[in-house]
């Protein structure tokens, strides 16, 4: 049986919104936070340095306020089909999150998903210290992941889709058949051989086989 991997990106793809910008709200920063999140997703700042910019921002912001706003976060239409009928077809269904493991593992758990590799936000004494570490911290952190996936799961390019909306999901194009820009910005429209306009997920689905 020939192995099949399709990755998703989480914050604008699975998930209709950007995570960050909803436990920003909770601050009365959504706006700062915001315009950092467009222009690092269109690809005019270096991922780390805003990510890590963005975090510093929610410091001294409670882990249990984090963990709530996290579960409460709205799924993409089409998120919950889409996966279930790629694991139908035989696909092992992944997420990769510039984000954070708060909303993803339990997301994860949600979708049905396989697995899910994000970032972690630093805590102590029950508040989040603005400091932020984990598996996707990089411009080039996806693609490198997704590549280290594809050795492990013993999955070709060739029987891999990646999908995702934002500069960060650059990097997993290089190693995908199906390249799916989804809602995307400019930049990864370019890289992309399927282009998704509609916020439908499910859409997805008449491009793979």
């Amino acid at each position: 049986m020939t192995n099949k991997l399709a990755v998703f990106d989480f914050d604008s793809t699975l998930m209709d919104g950007e995570t960050l910008e909803f436990f920003a709200q909770e601050i009365g920063i959504a706006e700062k936070v915001k315009s950092i999140t467009d222009r690092a997703m269109r690809g005019e700042l270096d991922f780390f340095e805003s990510l890590t910019e963005r975090v510093s921002f929610l410091k001294g912001l409670p882990v249990s306020k984090v963990d709530e706003i996290s579960k409460t976060l709205p799924l993409m239409p089409g998120a919950k089909e889409v996966v279930s009928e790629l694991k139908k077809i035989g696909y092992k269904v992944v997420c990769f999150s510039g984000g954070f493991r708060n909303a993803t593992a339990y997301f994860a758990k949600e979708l049905g998903l396989d697995g899910e590799f994000a970032n972690i936000l630093h805590v102590k004494d029950g508040l989040l210290t603005g400091q932020v570490g984990g598996e996707m911290m990089f411009n080039d952190s996806k693609g490198q992941m997704l590549k280290r996936l594809q050795t492990l799961l013993d999955v070709s390019v060739e029987n891999t889709v990646a999908v995702g909306d934002g500069a960060n999901d650059l990097s997993m194009f290089k190693y995908a058949a199906k390249r799916v820009a989804f809602c995307a910005k400019q930049v990864l429209k370019e890289k992309a051989n399927v282009i998704i306009t509609e916020k439908n997920l499910a859409n997805i689905l008449e491009y793979i086989k």
